[in-house]
């Protein structure tokens, strides 16, 4: 499972001209689906997430997690990031999970990231999405479990 992380001042789904999730300061986080993820690596991947150290601490080095910063977390389902891009000149999508296995998946991450934290937004699984940010910083990561990690 891959997760594209950016820390932001504020983000903001939009889907046919409603917004559907929004944040302030956090993480926008958009979510790949590869066909050989299941829920161990999707639970693995959001514990990362919400412990993953990227926000400044008092000496202004990253050391604070999301929970300790109390930040918004919008999380995006994004087939793309699971492309396979290393030769031509189109992607291929042969890695990435079938449209429901990518669904279940991503529901199970919001599921769970809302179980265990108090500020989590969502884009819509299959949607045209519009999606706006202010990177903060900028602080962008690739996250990686299972699959091609």
């Amino acid at each position: 499972m891959i997760a594209l992380l950016q820390r932001v001042s504020k983000a903001e789904v939009v889907v046919d001209a409603v917004t559907v999730g929004a944040i302030g300061h956090g993480l926008l986080v958009f979510l790949g689906v590869e066909a050989c993820d299941t829920p161990v690596e999707a639970d693995r991947l959001l514990d990362r997430l919400l412990n993953y150290r990227v926000f400044a601490d008092a000496d202004g080095k990253m050391n604070l997690s999301l929970g300790e910063v109390r930040g918004g977390l919008l999380l995006v389902p994004q087939f793309t990031l699971a492309a396979d891009t290393h030769k031509g000149l189109r992607p291929s999508f042969s890695s990435a999970a079938a449209p429901a296995q990518g669904m279940s998946l991503f529901t199970h991450v919001v599921a769970q990231a809302r179980r265990v934290y108090p500020q989590v937004e969502q884009g819509v699984f299959g949607a045209d999405m519009k999606v706006t940010l202010t990177n903060d910083g900028p602080v962008t990561f690739w996250l990686q479990v299972g699959g091609g990690a």
